[in-house]
């Protein structure tokens, strides 16, 4: 007979209230360094936000990443990169907005054309003005926005106002890391990566949803069990479908990583690392909070003395 592999005991018992200090001060430590990063070193925008030349080619053969970037950077065109897209023989260039206006940007694609081999089909050419730029970045910064009091007005319609106030707490700690990261280590941020903020933001609070439900049972089932024991016990009682939904989105995740080349590299990065962040605020940042804000245990009768 088989055995099951159980990652997590069945019955956790495991100690997450009464570290709560703990997890805060690791959770404020990672906004100090995620707040700082995005003023002294700031974000490294993509195209998408920051303007400038998309070319899309596909080569006849194979091609030689390392010997195409050396071409494409004796160019002298500022920063260029180079990536994989889709097959094999397609790549994707991206030229940083050239200083005198359009025809400058002409140039440097003339230029790109003169260095690389004649057989190159040039799929696609696309000039991203400041224009257009700026009214990406603010319509991905309304949309994170708007998804974040849409989310709020969810949750404080389905309980009451400490849940909600504690689950937006949860979900901006995870948007506000996510952006850091970024900042940090300098990896492109462009639409994509807005796209992932979303996605990894409504991840985030069905993690959050499923404690909540559970911590909302237990106070109206547990009238006189401190609150303390009940959070911690609500906590590990969905410890596993937490644990094991995490492990299984970040099996795939990390697929995408490895095998989806650079064009979603940014996305799925975004991702993993929102997963991970996500499961660690539902569980030691939105619940523990609780604690401090006052939750109401509602009336009624201790359905366990009944039992």
């Amino acid at each position: 007979m088989l055995k099951t592999l159980n990652l997590v005991p069945i019955k956790p018992n495991l100690t997450f209230i009464g570290k709560q200090k703990f997890f805060f001060i690791i959770s404020v430590l990672f906004l100090v360094v995620s707040i700082g990063s995005l003023l002294t070193r700031s974000l490294n925008y993509g195209i998408d936000f920051q303007g400038g030349i998309m070319i899309e080619i596909r080569t006849t053969q194979t091609g030689n990443l390392a010997q195409m970037r050396n071409l494409l950077s004796d160019l002298k065109l500022g920063e260029i990169s180079l990536q994989e897209f889709g097959e094999p023989t397609d790549f994707l260039i991206r030229i940083q907005k050239q200083d005198g206006g359009e025809e400058a940007q002409q140039k440097a694609v003339e230029k790109v054309k003169a260095s690389l081999p004649p057989d190159v089909e040039y799929r696609r050419t696309e000039f991203v003005g400041p224009k257009v730029s700026d009214e990406l970045f603010r319509d991905g910064v309304l949309a994170v926005i708007f998804a974040i009091i849409g989310i709020l007005a969810y949750i404080w319609f389905r309980f009451e106002w400490q849940f909600g106030l504690g689950a937006i707490i949860a979900l901006c700690h995870d948007v506000l890391t996510t952006v850091g990261i970024f900042s940090l280590i300098g990896l492109e941020f462009n639409l994509s990566t807005v796209a992932a903020i979303l996605t990894i933001a409504g991840y985030s609070i069905n993690d959050t949803v499923v404690v909540y439900d559970r911590v909302r049972e237990n106070l109206r089932k547990y009238k006189s069990m401190p609150l303390t024991e009940l959070l911690n016990n609500s906590i590990n009682e969905t410890l596993s479908r937490t644990v094991m939904t995490s492990l299984t989105t970040l099996l795939a995740l990390g697929s995408l990583y490895i095998l989806g080349g650079e064009v979603i590299r940014g996305f799925s990065f975004g991702m993993i690392w929102g997963v991970l962040v996500g499961t660690y605020s539902s569980v030691c940042l939105a619940v523990p909070l609780l604690l401090y804000l006052n939750v109401d245990r509602g009336t009624g009768t201790d359905d366990a003395k009944i039992s």
